[in-house]
């Protein structure tokens, strides 16, 4: 059942808890990492299914050009968390943010790439000069987030087997302009960002440590906590060129806004445009497994 490290996994969840149950039964550092990983989950874990099925999306750092002026093509802003921020969360949505000339601008992005930025939270801006910064989340503005895949295919801008993330960014981009603006602005949620130096590391989520790509999951936070493990299996893709299953180990490491219920995960596929490509076609339906640390030692036979 399980086919990776266990002490890797584990290492990178940082949870204290965790190691304290297993040193309570013997198993100490230096042994837990070197173990083999199937028999070290099934003598050391009690798999505990959630209850009913779910879906599993996935998610990725992009990467996107970016320019200090904007221009035909790059006329999109990216604005920092404003002032106003409590006086506009829960009221102004995207179309009357972007109505509103900003006070201060961080870059300037193609408007497609911005909006799968705001759904992305994170990621790195190139500049043609070569500089690298890191855009990070910085806050939004309190409205629900809503997708927009099913109203393109409904209205017919999309096919109905082809309603993954870089078909959407290609209809975007082919009719950018106020067509495009009114699509997107469907989702009224917004984002603001703020800049980081590029440090080269995966990005941080909610659990405060850089995301291990393959195998950190964002979760329903009401539901779960953070640093817990899960077994998860995801099947029966309803998107043309997706990979068919995700059967793997994932450490809750992360929330997102769109994460909702019990059975429910964003798996984090790491950076770069073959990541982006593959977490656009990930829409599985999820079955999950908590694995939660025996306490105490095994009963001598």
């Amino acid at each position: 059942m399980f086919d990776h490290q266990p002490g890797e996994l584990l290492r990178r969840q940082n949870r204290p808890k965790v190691v304290t149950a297993l040193s309570h039964r013997g198993l100490h550092a230096a042994k837990w990492r070197t173990s083999s990983t199937s028999a070290f989950f099934e003598a050391n874990f009690r798999p505990v299914p959630v209850p009913g099925e779910g879906v599993l999306t996935a998610y990725y750092a992009p990467e996107y050009t970016a320019r200090t002026t904007p221009d035909a093509e790059y006329s999109a802003a990216v604005r920092p968390k404003p002032a106003n921020h409590a006086a506009l969360s829960g009221r102004a949505d995207r179309g009357a943010i972007e109505a509103t000339a900003p006070d201060q601008v961080l870059a300037w992005m193609r408007p497609e790439e911005l909006f799968f930025l705001q759904i992305q939270g994170s990621g790195v801006l190139t500049f043609p000069d070569g500089a690298r910064v890191k855009v990070l989340f910085a806050a939004h503005n309190d409205l629900p987030f809503s997708g927009i895949a099913n109203t393109m295919r409904d209205r017919g801008l999309l096919a109905a087997d082809n309603t993954s993330g870089e078909a959407i960014r290609a209809w975007l981009a082919e009719h950018r302009g106020p067509e495009a603006d009114a699509v997107m602005r469907l989702n009224r949620r917004y984002v603001w960002f703020r800049l980081e130096a590029d440090d080269g590391l995966h990005p941080v989520g909610a659990a405060g440590v850089p995301l291990p790509p393959d195998h950190a999951i964002a979760v329903d936070l009401s539901q779960h906590r953070v640093g817990e493990l899960f077994w998860i299996d995801a099947q029966a893709p309803i998107l043309s060129g997706a990979f068919p299953t995700y059967r793997r180990l994932a450490v809750a490491l992360d929330t997102g806004g769109a994460i909702k219920g019990q059975v429910r995960a964003d798996l984090y596929l790491g950076s770069g445009p073959e990541a982006g490509v593959e977490a656009g076609r990930v829409r599985h339906t999820l079955k999950m497994v908590r694995l939660i640390p025996k306490v105490g030692p095994d009963p001598t036979p």
